[in-house]
Protein backbone atom coordinates (compact mmCIF):
# COMPACT_ATOMS: atom_id res chain seq x y z
CA UNK A 1 0.00 0.00 0.00
CA UNK A 2 1.78 3.40 -0.89
CA UNK A 3 1.07 6.60 0.28
CA UNK A 4 1.24 10.03 -1.28
CA UNK A 5 -0.59 12.14 -4.24
CA UNK A 6 -1.71 10.82 -7.51
CA UNK A 7 0.49 10.99 -9.92
CA UNK A 8 -1.01 11.31 -13.56
CA UNK A 9 0.12 10.67 -16.99
CA UNK A 10 2.57 7.91 -15.54
CA UNK A 11 4.91 6.31 -18.47
CA UNK A 12 4.80 2.79 -18.83
CA UNK A 13 7.89 0.97 -18.67
CA UNK A 14 6.94 -2.11 -20.22
CA UNK A 15 6.24 -4.17 -17.40
CA UNK A 16 2.59 -5.15 -17.73
CA UNK A 17 3.91 -7.46 -20.73
CA UNK A 18 6.49 -9.12 -18.03
CA UNK A 19 3.78 -9.64 -15.73
CA UNK A 20 1.43 -11.52 -18.29
CA UNK A 21 4.04 -13.84 -19.54
CA UNK A 22 5.54 -14.75 -15.72
CA UNK A 23 1.84 -15.39 -15.09
CA UNK A 24 0.83 -17.49 -17.88
CA UNK A 25 4.12 -19.56 -17.43
CA UNK A 26 3.15 -20.45 -13.74
CA UNK A 27 -0.44 -21.24 -14.94
CA UNK A 28 0.63 -23.30 -18.22
CA UNK A 29 3.13 -25.60 -15.34
CA UNK A 30 0.15 -25.95 -13.14
CA UNK A 31 -2.20 -29.27 -13.43
CA UNK A 32 -5.19 -27.31 -11.88
CA UNK A 33 -5.25 -23.73 -12.36
CA UNK A 34 -6.43 -21.31 -8.85
CA UNK A 35 -9.41 -19.39 -10.47
CA UNK A 36 -9.72 -16.82 -7.41
CA UNK A 37 -5.93 -15.99 -7.96
CA UNK A 38 -6.83 -15.64 -11.74
CA UNK A 39 -9.29 -13.05 -10.85
CA UNK A 40 -7.71 -11.12 -8.51
CA UNK A 41 -5.00 -10.44 -11.16
CA UNK A 42 -7.30 -9.33 -13.70
CA UNK A 43 -9.40 -7.11 -11.59
CA UNK A 44 -6.22 -5.26 -10.36
CA UNK A 45 -4.91 -4.99 -13.83
CA UNK A 46 -8.03 -3.94 -15.16
CA UNK A 47 -8.82 -1.49 -13.09
CA UNK A 48 -5.18 0.20 -13.51
CA UNK A 49 -5.72 -0.16 -17.47
CA UNK A 50 -8.91 1.31 -17.17
CA UNK A 51 -9.84 -0.12 -20.55
CA UNK A 52 -13.34 1.95 -22.74
CA UNK A 53 -15.69 -0.69 -21.96
CA UNK A 54 -15.02 -0.08 -17.76
CA UNK A 55 -14.06 3.52 -17.84
CA UNK A 56 -17.75 4.41 -17.06
CA UNK A 57 -18.25 2.09 -14.39
CA UNK A 58 -14.87 2.77 -12.46
CA UNK A 59 -14.28 5.18 -10.23
CA UNK A 60 -11.24 7.68 -10.49
CA UNK A 61 -8.37 7.08 -7.81
CA UNK A 62 -8.92 10.18 -6.34
CA UNK A 63 -12.62 9.23 -5.60
CA UNK A 64 -10.99 6.04 -3.78
CA UNK A 65 -7.82 6.74 -1.92
CA UNK A 66 -7.71 5.57 1.51
CA UNK A 67 -7.79 8.16 3.81
CA UNK A 68 -9.16 7.30 7.19
CA UNK A 69 -10.54 11.15 7.88
CA UNK A 70 -12.64 10.93 4.54
CA UNK A 71 -13.68 7.54 5.66
CA UNK A 72 -14.68 8.41 9.31
CA UNK A 73 -16.06 11.93 8.30
CA UNK A 74 -18.54 10.80 5.23
CA UNK A 75 -18.67 7.34 6.12
CA UNK A 76 -17.18 6.62 2.60
CA UNK A 77 -17.74 2.93 1.74
CA UNK A 78 -15.66 3.07 -1.30
CA UNK A 79 -12.73 4.09 -0.08
CA UNK A 80 -12.88 1.57 2.64
CA UNK A 81 -12.88 -1.53 -0.05
CA UNK A 82 -12.16 -0.58 -3.20
CA UNK A 83 -8.17 1.17 -2.25
CA UNK A 84 -6.80 -2.26 -1.99
CA UNK A 85 -7.38 -2.44 -6.01
CA UNK A 86 -6.04 0.78 -6.96
CA UNK A 87 -2.52 1.29 -7.91
CA UNK A 88 -0.40 4.36 -8.41
CA UNK A 89 2.35 3.34 -11.07
CA UNK A 90 2.84 0.10 -12.98
CA UNK A 91 6.03 -0.82 -11.30
CA UNK A 92 3.24 -0.71 -7.88
CA UNK A 93 1.03 -2.96 -9.85
CA UNK A 94 3.64 -5.36 -11.19
CA UNK A 95 5.52 -6.03 -7.85
CA UNK A 96 2.53 -7.04 -5.91
CA UNK A 97 0.93 -8.86 -8.48
CA UNK A 98 4.20 -11.15 -8.87
CA UNK A 99 3.80 -11.24 -5.04
CA UNK A 100 0.01 -11.81 -5.16
CA UNK A 101 0.37 -14.69 -7.86
CA UNK A 102 3.17 -16.62 -5.69
CA UNK A 103 1.11 -16.48 -2.80
CA UNK A 104 -2.29 -17.04 -4.31
CA UNK A 105 -1.35 -20.25 -5.69
CA UNK A 106 0.31 -22.25 -2.93
CA UNK A 107 -3.00 -20.63 -0.23
CA UNK A 108 -5.87 -21.53 -2.68
CA UNK A 109 -4.21 -24.74 -3.99
CA UNK A 110 -3.90 -26.18 -0.30
CA UNK A 111 -6.90 -24.34 0.93
CA UNK A 112 -9.27 -24.89 -2.19
CA UNK A 113 -11.40 -21.95 -4.19
CA UNK A 114 -13.50 -21.13 -1.93
CA UNK A 115 -11.95 -21.18 1.45
CA UNK A 116 -9.48 -18.95 -0.36
CA UNK A 117 -12.13 -16.44 -1.31
CA UNK A 118 -13.69 -16.39 1.72
CA UNK A 119 -10.24 -15.64 3.44
CA UNK A 120 -9.38 -12.66 0.92
CA UNK A 121 -12.97 -11.30 1.86
CA UNK A 122 -12.03 -11.80 5.53
CA UNK A 123 -8.33 -10.24 5.12
CA UNK A 124 -9.79 -7.41 3.13
CA UNK A 125 -12.07 -6.25 5.87
CA UNK A 126 -9.63 -6.71 9.03
CA UNK A 127 -6.62 -5.12 7.49
CA UNK A 128 -8.69 -2.15 6.29
CA UNK A 129 -10.76 -1.89 9.81
CA UNK A 130 -7.52 -2.20 11.66
CA UNK A 131 -5.77 0.51 9.98
CA UNK A 132 -8.57 2.55 10.27
CA UNK A 133 -8.80 1.97 14.09
CA UNK A 134 -5.10 2.63 14.37
CA UNK A 135 -5.43 5.66 12.36
CA UNK A 136 -7.77 6.87 14.85
CA UNK A 137 -6.88 5.93 18.06
CA UNK A 138 -3.56 7.60 17.39
CA UNK A 139 -5.50 11.02 16.79
CA UNK A 140 -7.96 10.19 19.92
CA UNK A 141 -5.12 8.99 22.39
CA UNK A 142 -1.81 10.70 21.06
CA UNK A 143 -3.47 13.59 19.66
CA UNK A 144 -1.18 12.15 16.85
CA UNK A 145 -2.91 13.33 13.31
CA UNK A 146 -0.33 13.26 10.72
CA UNK A 147 0.83 11.55 8.99
CA UNK A 148 -1.40 8.86 9.33
CA UNK A 149 -4.46 9.97 10.05
CA UNK A 150 -4.90 12.27 6.94
CA UNK A 151 -2.77 9.99 4.73
CA UNK A 152 -3.79 8.70 1.24
CA UNK A 153 -3.22 5.44 0.43
CA UNK A 154 -3.59 2.74 -2.42
CA UNK A 155 -2.33 -0.91 -3.13
CA UNK A 156 -2.10 -4.41 -2.46
CA UNK A 157 -0.06 -4.83 -0.46
CA UNK A 158 -1.79 -4.32 3.13
CA UNK A 159 -3.39 -7.98 1.78
CA UNK A 160 -0.65 -9.10 1.05
CA UNK A 161 1.40 -8.63 4.29
CA UNK A 162 -1.97 -10.41 5.65
CA UNK A 163 -1.40 -13.21 3.16
CA UNK A 164 2.07 -13.94 3.92
CA UNK A 165 1.08 -14.13 7.59
CA UNK A 166 -1.49 -17.25 7.11
CA UNK A 167 0.99 -18.54 4.55
CA UNK A 168 4.01 -18.57 6.54
CA UNK A 169 2.07 -19.45 10.25
CA UNK A 170 2.65 -23.29 9.84
CA UNK A 171 6.40 -23.10 8.69
CA UNK A 172 9.32 -24.21 10.23
CA UNK A 173 11.88 -23.15 7.57
CA UNK A 174 14.23 -19.66 6.92
CA UNK A 175 13.51 -17.17 4.54
CA UNK A 176 15.62 -15.06 2.54
CA UNK A 177 13.79 -11.04 3.00
CA UNK A 178 15.74 -8.63 0.90
CA UNK A 179 19.03 -10.72 2.18
CA UNK A 180 18.51 -11.11 5.38
CA UNK A 181 17.92 -14.89 6.52
CA UNK A 182 14.97 -15.09 9.02
CA UNK A 183 12.70 -17.63 10.00
CA UNK A 184 9.56 -17.57 7.76
CA UNK A 185 7.10 -17.19 10.50
CA UNK A 186 8.48 -13.75 10.88
CA UNK A 187 9.09 -12.41 7.45
CA UNK A 188 6.64 -10.55 7.57
CA UNK A 189 7.84 -8.69 10.38
CA UNK A 190 11.11 -8.22 8.92
CA UNK A 191 9.74 -7.06 5.65
CA UNK A 192 7.74 -4.76 7.51
CA UNK A 193 10.85 -3.04 8.97
CA UNK A 194 13.17 -3.11 6.04
CA UNK A 195 10.84 -1.62 3.30
CA UNK A 196 10.36 1.12 6.18
CA UNK A 197 13.37 1.69 6.32
CA UNK A 198 14.30 1.83 2.65
CA UNK A 199 11.04 2.68 0.92
CA UNK A 200 9.33 5.58 3.51
CA UNK A 201 6.27 6.89 1.55
CA UNK A 202 4.53 3.34 1.91
CA UNK A 203 2.06 3.44 4.18
CA UNK A 204 3.61 1.78 7.42
CA UNK A 205 -0.11 1.72 9.13
CA UNK A 206 -1.60 0.07 5.96
CA UNK A 207 1.30 -2.70 6.21
CA UNK A 208 0.78 -2.87 10.10
CA UNK A 209 -2.59 -3.49 9.78
CA UNK A 210 -2.14 -6.22 6.97
CA UNK A 211 0.00 -8.18 9.53
CA UNK A 212 -2.45 -7.84 12.39
CA UNK A 213 -5.05 -8.95 10.48
CA UNK A 214 -3.79 -12.18 9.27
CA UNK A 215 -2.43 -13.01 13.03
CA UNK A 216 -6.57 -11.78 13.67
CA UNK A 217 -7.94 -14.50 11.07
CA UNK A 218 -6.18 -17.18 12.24
CA UNK A 219 -6.62 -16.66 15.87
CA UNK A 220 -10.74 -16.43 14.93
CA UNK A 221 -10.16 -19.49 12.37
CA UNK A 222 -8.23 -21.41 15.52
CA UNK A 223 -11.31 -21.05 17.65
CA UNK A 224 -14.04 -22.35 14.94
CA UNK A 225 -14.17 -26.24 14.03
CA UNK A 226 -14.90 -26.80 10.21
CA UNK A 227 -15.73 -24.23 7.30
CA UNK A 228 -16.36 -20.74 8.40
CA UNK A 229 -19.91 -19.47 7.47
CA UNK A 230 -18.56 -17.32 5.12
CA UNK A 231 -16.69 -20.14 2.98
CA UNK A 232 -20.39 -21.85 3.35
CA UNK A 233 -21.90 -18.74 1.67
CA UNK A 234 -19.15 -18.97 -1.11
CA UNK A 235 -19.28 -22.65 -1.87
CA UNK A 236 -23.45 -22.03 -2.17
CA UNK A 237 -23.20 -19.47 -4.66
CA UNK A 238 -20.88 -20.73 -6.66
CA UNK A 239 -22.80 -24.23 -6.84
CA UNK A 240 -25.54 -22.02 -8.04
CA UNK A 241 -23.43 -19.80 -10.74
CA UNK A 242 -22.57 -23.75 -11.38
CA UNK A 243 -25.85 -24.97 -11.94
CA UNK A 244 -26.51 -23.85 -15.17
CA UNK A 245 -23.43 -25.00 -16.94
CA UNK A 246 -24.65 -28.52 -15.67
CA UNK A 247 -27.72 -28.31 -16.71
CA UNK A 248 -26.64 -27.41 -20.40
CA UNK A 249 -23.89 -30.83 -20.23
CA UNK A 250 -26.62 -32.97 -19.03
CA UNK A 251 -28.78 -31.50 -22.20
CA UNK A 252 -26.26 -31.85 -24.96
CA UNK A 253 -23.76 -34.71 -23.40
CA UNK A 254 -20.64 -34.59 -25.25
CA UNK A 255 -18.52 -37.60 -25.75
CA UNK A 256 -15.00 -36.71 -24.74
CA UNK A 257 -11.44 -39.01 -24.79
CA UNK A 258 -8.50 -38.85 -22.71
CA UNK A 259 -5.82 -38.66 -25.18
CA UNK A 260 -1.79 -39.15 -23.58
CA UNK A 261 1.28 -39.89 -26.07
CA UNK A 262 0.33 -42.48 -28.16
CA UNK A 263 -3.08 -43.75 -26.79
CA UNK A 264 -6.29 -43.27 -25.78
CA UNK A 265 -8.77 -44.76 -23.36
CA UNK A 266 -12.34 -45.10 -24.21
CA UNK A 267 -15.04 -47.38 -25.09
CA UNK A 268 -15.50 -48.37 -28.42
CA UNK A 269 -13.63 -50.95 -30.08
CA UNK A 270 -11.36 -48.62 -32.56
CA UNK A 271 -11.74 -45.30 -31.90
CA UNK A 272 -8.64 -44.15 -33.74
CA UNK A 273 -6.83 -45.19 -37.18
CA UNK A 274 -3.11 -46.59 -36.41
CA UNK A 275 -4.25 -47.81 -32.89
CA UNK A 276 -5.29 -51.47 -31.23
CA UNK A 277 -6.88 -51.67 -27.69
CA UNK A 278 -6.21 -54.18 -24.84
CA UNK A 279 -8.74 -56.43 -24.30
CA UNK A 280 -7.57 -56.76 -20.26
CA UNK A 281 -7.83 -52.80 -19.92
CA UNK A 282 -9.14 -50.89 -22.93
CA UNK A 283 -6.10 -49.30 -23.23
CA UNK A 284 -5.65 -47.77 -26.95
CA UNK A 285 -1.71 -48.60 -28.34
CA UNK A 286 -0.09 -47.58 -31.30
CA UNK A 287 0.15 -50.21 -33.81
CA UNK A 288 3.85 -50.06 -33.33
CA UNK A 289 3.41 -51.81 -30.05
CA UNK A 290 3.42 -55.12 -29.56
CA UNK A 291 2.99 -55.31 -26.11
CA UNK A 292 0.01 -52.81 -23.89
CA UNK A 293 1.61 -50.20 -22.55
CA UNK A 294 -0.85 -50.13 -19.85
CA UNK A 295 -0.82 -53.94 -18.12
CA UNK A 296 1.40 -55.81 -20.45
CA UNK A 297 -0.99 -58.01 -22.47
CA UNK A 298 0.48 -59.39 -25.70
CA UNK A 299 -0.71 -58.83 -29.37
CA UNK A 300 -0.40 -61.36 -31.42
CA UNK A 301 1.28 -60.97 -34.97
CA UNK A 302 -1.61 -61.41 -37.01
CA UNK A 303 -3.37 -58.27 -35.76
CA UNK A 304 -5.88 -60.19 -33.53
CA UNK A 305 -5.39 -60.48 -29.27
CA UNK A 306 -4.08 -62.85 -27.18
CA UNK A 307 -6.11 -63.11 -24.20
CA UNK A 308 -2.76 -64.64 -22.58
CA UNK A 309 -1.41 -61.86 -20.63
CA UNK A 310 2.06 -61.29 -19.38
CA UNK A 311 3.05 -61.49 -16.03
CA UNK A 312 2.82 -58.24 -15.23
CA UNK A 313 -0.88 -57.97 -16.25
CA UNK A 314 -1.82 -61.30 -14.42
CA UNK A 315 0.02 -60.42 -11.20
CA UNK A 316 -1.91 -56.75 -11.06
CA UNK A 317 -5.52 -56.53 -9.71
CA UNK A 318 -8.10 -54.95 -11.47
CA UNK A 319 -8.71 -51.98 -9.24
CA UNK A 320 -4.79 -51.67 -9.12
CA UNK A 321 -5.24 -50.87 -13.17
CA UNK A 322 -7.62 -48.67 -12.35
CA UNK A 323 -6.27 -46.79 -10.21
CA UNK A 324 -2.84 -46.08 -12.76
CA UNK A 325 -4.93 -44.98 -15.34
CA UNK A 326 -6.67 -42.51 -13.08
CA UNK A 327 -2.74 -41.32 -11.91
CA UNK A 328 -1.96 -41.53 -15.39
CA UNK A 329 -4.49 -39.24 -16.95
CA UNK A 330 -5.48 -37.22 -14.26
Amino acid sequence: MESGRWRRGAVSRGMLPLLALHAANEYYRLPWKPPVTAGLLAANTLIYLRPAFLDSLLPFVDEVWFNPHLIVKNKDMKRFFLSVFYHVDESHLVYNMMSLLWKGIQLETSMGSSEFASMVVALLGLSQGITLLMAKSLLVFFDYGRPYYSEYAIGFSGLLFAMKVVLNSQSENFTNVHGLIVPSRYAAWAELILIQMFVPRVSFLGHLGGILAGILYLKLKGSYSGPDPLTRVIRELTGVLRWPIRFIRNMFPLRRQRISGRGTVGSERRSLSGTWRCPACTYDNSDWARNCEMCGTIRSNNGGFLRQTSRRSRDIPLEELRRRRVERFG
